[in-house]
């Protein structure tokens, strides 16, 4: 039957009249869908959240980098979301993104990828392409999902077939796009690689091919980590350069200057998002299981995740200097979603660092334009809202905390107006005449 299926495959590709569908309508899925659409497929978006749905459907987005007109185009193309989820068998390309966050004991919770699995197979039929793309460990699509899709009596290469390519979603960068990012792609069998390089390739600019899903998998962990280590070091040089009186941000723009050999890595509050915090321990975890330790990669989560912390008594040491307090200072938290200009806060640093703030008595507020309410995340909720930034809240504030350097933000009227700042971005290092002192964490 392969050979059949295959033909049929390629030829609704070519006449485009292949159904692409998504499972998991978030900041992967959602923005993947949509590249389906503007490629010429019809897009089927499945999600749990009927809120999500109901909203695509009346042409509205839910994540601010993406406008209302470009789900309109979307549903224009065809493009429809939907919580029933036998509509599975209408669709030719299945694309799995959904989460796959870590449990309490910092082990993968693979919950929503094996559900997600079970529903599939429970609607499989021949001819269709699964291709997981959610960040896990080596190994998780054939030995997690591939035996799972097989419990349908289909046989992968030959009557179904599957493959691992891991997003590569850069929130709301306007330099490198879903379709200008290089996709890799591993599959289980020849054909199955076959067919998801042919079918990424009407989507993605460019489509890089691995010898296996295992290859595909293990390299979405290595970008990751090799970021989660290189930031760790500029943080914990960041904690050291700070003690000598060396501004750390002059100290990477003069070793930038460096043609080769040198790429720059910048220090922050702490890491926040779905990936780099979480992803490098799938590799700890799934090493244990050969008797290896990643003693590198632990290091590196320790020193990232002790930046909170050390914000935290950064603020303390910067009030305690001014004579104030840290019970009932008035703190005025600037971002708290994990990065510029996005809507996004899984991972956030800035929650655990409220928390603590609040733990020594402060008065915490915060302003973000991206985040009207602090949702209710894995980790807790806050019960906080936006404030305004106007010269009252600024000056009827302690302290100015910037977690997050949003583009939108006046750092003017931040500093005519604030008395203190505690800078974790440099996101004041431009700003000229600014009556506040701004010490940087």
């Amino acid at each position: 039957m392969s050979a059949e299926v295959k033909k049929e495959f390629i030829k609704k590709l070519d006449e485009k009249s292949l159904v692409a569908g998504v499972v998991g309508l978030g900041y992967v899925g959602l923005p993947l869908a949509m590249l389906f659409t503007e490629s010429g497929y019809r897009s089927l978006g499945y999600d749990l959240d009927e809120r999500k749905t109901t909203k695509l459907s009346k042409g509205q987005s839910y994540i601010n980098y993406i406008p209302n007109r470009s789900v309109k185009e979307m549903l224009k193309g065809g493009f429809q979301a939907t919580t029933d989820f036998s509509r599975l068998a209408e669709a030719d390309t299945i694309s799995i993104c959904v989460p796959t966050p870590l449990n309490e004991n910092r082990e993968p919770d693979l919950q929503y990828v094996e559900q997600t699995a079970l529903v599939i197979a429970e609607y499989l039929r021949p001819g269709q392409l699964i291709i997981l793309e959610s960040t896990t460990y080596p190994g998780t699509t054939e030995e997690l999902v591939l035996p799972i899709l097989e419990t349908s009596g289909l046989k992968v290469g030959k009557d179904f077939f599957l493959a691992y390519s891991p997003e590569r979603e850069d929130p709301n960068n306007p330099d490198f796009t879903a379709k200008r990012i290089p996709k890799v792609v591993g599959g289980q069998t020849r054909s199955c690689l076959q067919l998801a390089k042919a079918f990424y390739q009407e989507v993605f600019d460019d489509v890089v091919t691995v010898s296996s899903p295992g290859v595909a998998e293990m390299s979405k962990l290595l970008e990751n980590i090799y970021r989660s280590v290189n930031i760790a070091l500029v943080n914990e040089l960041k904690v050291v350069t700070d003690a000598m009186g060396i501004n750390i941000w002059e100290v990477i723009q003069a070793a930038s200057t460096k043609p080769f050999g040198f790429k720059a890595f910048y220090p922050g509050p702490g890491l926040g998002g779905h990936c780099i915090p979480i992803d490098p321990f799938y590799l700890t975890w799934k090493a244990r299981q050969y008797g290896y330790n990643t003693k590198f990669i632990e290091l590196a989560g320790e020193v990232n995740t002790s930046m909170p912390e050390y914000v935290v008594h950064k603020t303390l040491s910067t009030l305690n200097r001014h004579k104030k307090a840290m019970t009932g200072a008035k703190i005025l938290v600037l971002g708290v979603a994990y990065k510029k200009n996005v809507d996004d806060v899984r991972e956030s640093p800035a929650l655990e660092i409220i928390w603590e703030l609040q733990e020594w008595g402060a008065k915490v507020s915060y302003h973000d334009p991206y985040v009207k309410k602090y949702p209710d995340v894995r980790k807790g909720k806050l019960g906080l809202s936006s404030k305004p930034l106007n010269p009252q809240t600024l000056k009827s504030s302690d302290l100015v905390l910037i977690l997050t350097d949003h583009d939108s933000v006046d750092y003017d009227l931040v500093g005519k107006n604030a008395k203190l700042i505690v800078d974790t971005r440099n996101a004041m290092a431009k700003i000229k005449g600014a009556k506040a002192e701004v010490v940087l964490a």
